[in-house]
C-alpha cells in the first residue's frame, strides 16, 4: 500500500472528510486530494500532525508497519520493541493508577487518624509516614499524566474536561472555606491542613468517575 492509499484508508477509518482533514492540518482540500492520489506528498512539517490526527506512529505512516513490526525486522539484533498505547489502553491504565492512588490517599488518612487518635503514636513519626504515603500517591498520579501519550481530544472529551474543571473548582472553593472556618473555630491549624489532602482526594475521585463512565460508554 503506497502513502496515498494509506492516507485515504486512515481518513476513512476516522470517518473524516477531506475538508475536515484539511481544516485540522491548515491546508486546502485540494492538497489532501493530491496526497491521497499520489500527485504530491505531505511536507515534512505535516508528518507529525498527520500522525497525531490518525493516532499512529511515524513508522506506520511512512512504512505501513506498526512500530513493533518495524523494530523487530530492522534492528532485531538490539532486541528493541516499542509499546504504543492506544487511546483506550491509555484510559484504562490511567484509571488504574488514579484508583490505586486514591486507595493510598484514603489509607494514609485512616493510618494517621488511628495512629494519633487511637494508638497515641508519636506525632512526628506518624505525620512523616503519612506524608510519605501522600507523596507516593501524588507522584504516581503526576508520573501517569506526564507519561500518557497525547491524543487529539474529541469535542465530547473537551466538554467533559471543562465540566471536571468546573466541578473541582467548586469543590476546592468549598474546601478552602471549610478550612478557614474550622481552623478559626478550633484553632487547630496544625491538623486542619488535612482538609487540603481530602480536597485532592475528592478531585481525583471526580476524575476517576468520569474516566470510568467514559470507558463504559466506549465499551458499549
Amino acid at each position: 500500500m503506497d502513502l496515498g492509499e494509506k492516507l485515504f484508508e486512515l481518513r476513512k477509518s476516522k470517518n473524516l472528510t477531506q475538508d475536515e482533514v484539511a481544516e485540522k492540518l491548515k491546508v486546502t482540500r485540494q492538497t489532501i486530494s493530491k496526497w491521497e492520489t499520489n500527485q504530491s506528498t505531505p511536507d515534512f512539517d505535516k508528518i507529525i500532525p498527520l500522525c497525531e490526527l490518525f493516532e499512529i506512529g511515524v513508522e506506520e505512516l511512512l512504512t505501513g508497519k506498526k512500530p513493533k513490526e518495524y523494530y523487530d525486522e530492522a534492528v532485531d539484533t538490539d532486541n528493541l520493541q516499542e509499546k504504543v498505547l492506544t487511546k483506550q489502553e491509555a484510559k484504562e491504565k490511567s484509571a488504574k493508577v488514579v484508583s490505586s492512588s486514591i486507595f493510598i490517599y484514603i489509607g494514609s488518612i485512616a493510618f494517621l487518624m488511628v495512629a494519633i487518635l487511637v494508638q497515641h503514636a508519636n506525632l512526628i513519626v506518624s505525620s512523616s509516614i503519612f506524608l510519605l504515603l501522600i507523596g507516593w500517591a501524588t507522584a504516581r498520579i503526576i508520573k501517569n499524566y506526564m507519561s500518557m501519550p497525547k491524543f487529539e481530544k474529541t469535542k465530547e472529551e473537551k466538554k467533559q474536561e471543562k465540566i471536571i474543571k468546573q466541578i473541582n473548582g467548586i469543590i476546592s472553593s468549598i474546601c478552602v472555606g471549610i478550612y478557614f472556618i474550622v481552623s478559626f473555630i478550633t484553632m487547630a491549624w496544625h491538623i486542619t491542613w488535612i482538609i487540603f489532602i481530602i480536597n485532592s482526594l475528592i478531585c481525583q475521585v471526580v476524575k476517576l468517575i468520569f474516566m470510568l463512565k467514559e470507558e463504559e460508554e466506549d465499551g458499549e
